[in-house]
C-alpha cells in the first residue's frame, strides 16, 4: 500500500501581510463544513502563537495538516491511501480552495498546488540532484539491486531514459546518456585511432563501447563493478569479455595499478576518468573525496604521455564553489597544465553538466 500527498499553499499579499487573529478564527470556522461533509474530525494543537495548526482524521484513512502561519503562509497537505476515490479527493482539494479565495478575497498573493508525492511504493522514483533539486522519474520497474564490496548498485527502468544505472543513490548514467559518454571523450574532437588509452572506472561500459570503435591501438580498463547484463544499450557487447581485440579490462582498484604503471614508466595518449564526479563540498582539507580526486589527477599525470590529454567530468553547473575548487586544485598539480571545459545537458540527469 502507498499514500499520496497533496500540498498546496498560499501567501497573502504584501498590502496584507499578516493574518491577525479575527482573520484567523474567521477562516476556520469558513473552512469547517468541507472538512465535516468529509467525515473529517478536527484536532487543533498549541503552536503556542504562531497562528493555527490543526490536523484532520477520515475514516477512510485520510490525514491532513491544515497550517496558518502569523505572517500569512497558509499550507494544507492531505495524505490519502492508494484505492481511495481520486475524484473525491479532488473534490475536496478543489472546494477547500475555492472556499479560502473566497475568504481570503483581495489578500492572495499566490496560490499553488503541488503533485501528488507517492511515498512507500515498490519503485522508488524521487533522486536527488547534485545541487540538492527533488527530481522524480517516470520510472516502472526496479531491474537490479546489490550492494558489492563498494558500493549499492541499482539499476531502474525509466520509461523515457531507459535503464538507469544508480550508485550510492546518484543517478550515475542511462542508457539515454550518450551526450555523457561523448563529452567525456572530447565530444568528438579527437583522434583515438593507434593512440593507447586509459580509462578509470566507467563500470557502465559506455566509454570502452565507443572507444574501440575508433579503432585505437590498445584501452586499458580499470573497474571494481561493471553492468554487462542490464546497460546493452550503452555498453554493447565489450563486458562480455575481459580481453578483445583492442582492450582489456582490469577488474582491480586503479590505484595501486595507476601506482605500478607509474613506476614502470608505462604512459598514455588519453587518461578517461570516470571515476568520481567533483566533490560537493569546498573544504578539501575535510573531504576524502577531494584527497582520492587530488590522488587520481596526480598518478594519471604521472602516466600521461607529453602532450597527452586527460578528460574528466565535472558536477552540476550551479556547485560553482566546488567547481571553482577543481579548477584551482589543477593549478596545483606537479606541473603545469592547461585545461579546457564544456557545458553538456545530460538528458536523465537533466541538468547541465561541466566536462
Amino acid at each position: 500500500v502507498f499514500g499520496l500527498n497533496y500540498t498546496f499553499e498560499l501567501n497573502e499579499s504584501v498590502c496584507c501581510p499578516s493574518l491577525c487573529l479575527a482573520d484567523v478564527s474567521a477562516t476556520v470556522c469558513g473552512l469547517q463544513s468541507i472538512f465535516q461533509e468529509q467525515e473529517m474530525t478536527e484536532n487543533v494543537h498549541d503552536s503556542e502563537g504562531h497562528g493555527y495548526l490543526a490536523t484532520f482524521v477520515g475514516k477512510n484513512g485520510r490525514f491532513a495538516i491544515l497550517r496558518m502561519h502569523s505572517h500569512g503562509l497558509v499550507t494544507f497537505d492531505l495524505q490519502f491511501l492508494e484505492g481511495d476515490d481520486v475524484a473525491q479527493v479532488d473534490n475536496l482539494l478543489n472546494a477547500l480552495e475555492k472556499k479560502l479565495k473566497a475568504l481570503l478575497d483581495g489578500n492572495i498573493q499566490r496560490i499553488k498546488r503541488l503533485p501528488a508525492l507517492i511515498r512507500g511504493s515498490d519503485v522508488d522514483r524521487y533522486w536527488p540532484t547534485a545541487d540538492g533539486r527533488l527530481m522524480e522519474y517516470d520510472i516502472d520497474e526496479a531491474v537490479y539491486e546489490k550492494n558489492s564490496a563498494y558500493q549499492n548498485i541499482k539499476i531502474l527502468h525509466s520509461r523515457q531514459f531507459g535503464n538507469m544505472l544508480i550508485l550510492n543513490g546518484d543517478v550515475n548514467l542511462a542508457e539515454s546518456d550518450l551526450p555523457y559518454t561523448q563529452a567525456i571523450m572530447g565530444s568528438g574532437k579527437e583522434h583515438y585511432a593507434g593512440k593507447e588509452v586509459l580509462i578509470l572506472g566507467g563500470g557502465d561500459g559506455g566509454i570502452l563501447h565507443e572507444a574501440v570503435k575508433l579503432k585505437p591501438k590498445m584501452i586499458t580498463m580499470l573497474v571494481i563493478d561493471g553492468c554487462r547484463k542490464h546497460m546493452r544499450k550503452t555498453c554493447g557487447n565489450v563486458l562480455d569479455n575481459l580481453k578483445g581485440d583492442c582492450y582489456e579490462i582490469l577488474v582491480q582498484d586503479c590505484v595501486p595499478v595507476l601506482k605500478k604503471f607509474a613506476e614502470q614508466g608505462r604512459t598514455f595518449d588519453y587518461v578517461i576518468n570516470d571515476l568520481t564526479a567533483v566533490p560537493i563540498s569546498t573544504a578539501p582539507e575535510e573531504d576524502s573525496t577531494w584527497e582520492f580526486l587530488r590522488l587520481i589527477l596526480d598518478l594519471s599525470i604521472r602516466v600521461l604521455r607529453p602532450g597527452g590529454k586527460y578528460f574528466t567530468q565535472g558536477n552540476c553547473v550551479n556547485l560553482t564553489d566546488a567547481l571553482s575548487e577543481y579548477e584551482k586544485l589543477l593549478c596545483r598539480l606537479s606541473c603545469k597544465v592547461d585545461f579546457s571545459k564544456e557545458m553538456v545537458c545530460v538528458p536523465s540527469y537533466m541538468e547541465l553538466y561541466p566536462f
